[in-house]
């Protein structure tokens, strides 16, 4: 008998576990019980650096604080909001390597600084670049969702799809959001655009667009985060929703199902799914959850079971949206560690991720398209074909594109040339979207030397009011769709 193949990657399997929240001082007291209710999950997340301190004790330095609250002042594109569930899975006695935990104080805290978790919901500045902390050509809403609204808060970006922006909150805040300029409260560097109809007459402009527009059949629900949505109004616009017959296919995205299982969790919710599915299922529409888990220790046996709650529910399959980000999952064994988590014990399927898109001070999550090609290239085979994700590139103007679907590629000034093969809504039947170039950029710091010293001559007449001037340009573009949509 012949041995093993020694592999690049050994696949293991790991049991999930519920990090002991009790280790930090703040929830020493915290009860199973407790801590499953998702009240308390609500009014317990951390939003500010007191309430952090308060849970963490003196288990972090002062020095990251400082680091944070800097942070806070002068680069976040997002308010803080991390719910206890999230905040769990930092720093715990599962992802330190030895089982045991660090102690509290300087070892602790470089454990905190390293945490994948930590890194893209609690950016502190140190994390970010000081040569190129935004790239010049990051936008608010970098793909353009707004230019592409048919009715406020309703993307038509592709044939026979729609993104529908059902509400702009979360349970939580991440850091890199695409949607920033719109969801979440404003910080000191983005003061945040603001939907302007009330909710009942966007939803129900959206629901009208659907019916007068039969050659859409995909519907993304999402936000925001649609566990942000009480049920009961969600669920009434769903059933409005299904009976249109043209629409197949509908998609929930919440990150809640990781962030805040407690809510998918909740018998009510639950239950409401199930009447949702069986609507579905009669009519012979395709009922699906969307995801986004970015690291593997993220995924607990709350997280499992609230997965396996929607498929009991009814639901046709839970799907994950992970978004590619340096020191978060930007390496095959990473990957591939997190999508057999979601894979073996959540039974949520791996499907995509994304390539983190060009906003603001988000320079330091990015990686080039080259080294999204390789990662694409080394978790290949491992995964069944139907559980091995995609690593796309969301291009401005096009939408989701497979890594290696790219026209032309020059990697020495990290600009990739991109093609589509169909009209987005802003798009006459004048334009030959055939042989068009779309354009998406890498970060300047993954350039070789004559590459970042071409951006720096390119961007040398960049003014010091960029910045404001984009916000300006950004909220006349809002206003200017807000008031095309207005009868």
């Amino acid at each position: 008998m012949s041995a093993p193949i020694e592999q690049p990657y050994v696949y293991t399997r790991r049991e999930l576990v519920e990090p002991d929240w009790t280790r930090f001082p703040g929830w020493k007291d915290i009860t199973a019980e407790q801590w499953s209710d998702v009240q308390w999950q609500r009014v317990s997340c951390v939003k500010n650096i007191r309430q952090l301190r308060s849970v963490m004790g003196d288990l972090l330095t002062d020095e990251f604080y400082a680091d944070l609250e800097r942070d806070q002042a002068e680069r976040a594109t997002m308010s803080m909001l991390v719910p206890p569930q999230m905040l769990n899975t930092m720093v715990s006695e599962v992802t330190w390597a030895d089982g045991t935990m660090p102690a509290a104080g300087d070892d602790f805290t470089r454990a905190f600084y390293a945490d994948p978790v930590r890194r893209y919901m609690l950016p502190v500045f140190s994390d970010r670049r000081t040569d190129w902390s935004s790239h010049p050509y990051a936008t608010r809403d970098s793909l353009h969702e707004h230019d592409m609204w048919v009715t406020e808060g309703l993307t038509h970006r592709y044939p026979t799809k729609v993104l529908a922006e059902m509400l702009p909150t979360c349970p939580q805040y991440c850091g890199h959001c695409t949607r920033m300029d719109l969801v979440g409260n404003s910080t000191p560097q983005v003061t945040k655009l603001k939907l302007a109809g009330k909710p009942v007459d966007r939803h129900t402009a959206i629901l009208d667009y659907l019916r007068a527009t039969p050659g859409v059949r995909d519907v993304v629900v999402s936000g925001g985060d649609v566990a942000n949505m009480p049920w009961k109004n969600l669920e009434a616009w769903l059933d409005q929703l299904l009976e249109i017959e043209s629409i197949r296919d509908v998609r929930l995205a919440t990150k809640a199902l990781m962030g805040m299982p407690q809510h998918w969790l909740s018998p009510d919710v639950v239950e409401g799914v199930g009447r949702v599915a069986r609507k579905a299922r009669e009519r012979g529409v395709g009922l699906a959850m969307h995801t986004h888990v970015n690291a593997a220790q993220s995924v607990t046996p709350l997280v499992a079971q609230a997965s396996r709650a929607m498929l009991d529910a009814g639901l046709r399959d839970v799907r994950n949206q992970g978004v590619l980000m340096r020191g978060v999952n930007d390496d095959a064994h990473q990957l591939l560690d997190l999508c057999f988590a979601l894979a073996d014990d959540a039974n949520i399927t791996p499907y995509y991720f994304y390539m983190c898109d060009m906003i603001p001070f988000s320079e330091h999550w990015r990686v080039s398209l080259s080294h999204a090609q390789h990662l694409q290239h080394s978790i290949l085979g491992y995964l069944p074909g139907f559980a091995t994700p995609r690593i796309v590139c969301d291009v401005p103007f096009v939408g989701k594109r497979w890594v290696h679907q790219v026209d032309t590629y020059d990697t020495e000034r990290g600009i990739s040339y991109w093609r589509k093969n169909y009209r987005t809504s802003i798009e006459g039947e004048d334009v030959d979207v055939t042989s068009a170039e779309y354009v998406y950029y890498d970060p300047i710091d993954t350039l070789p030397p004559s590459g970042q010293e071409w951006w720096r001559q390119h961007t040398a007449e960049h003014h010091e009011g960029a910045e404001q001037a984009a916000y300006e340009h950004a909220r006349a573009s809002h206003q200017a769709s807000v008031d095309q949509l207005t009868p």
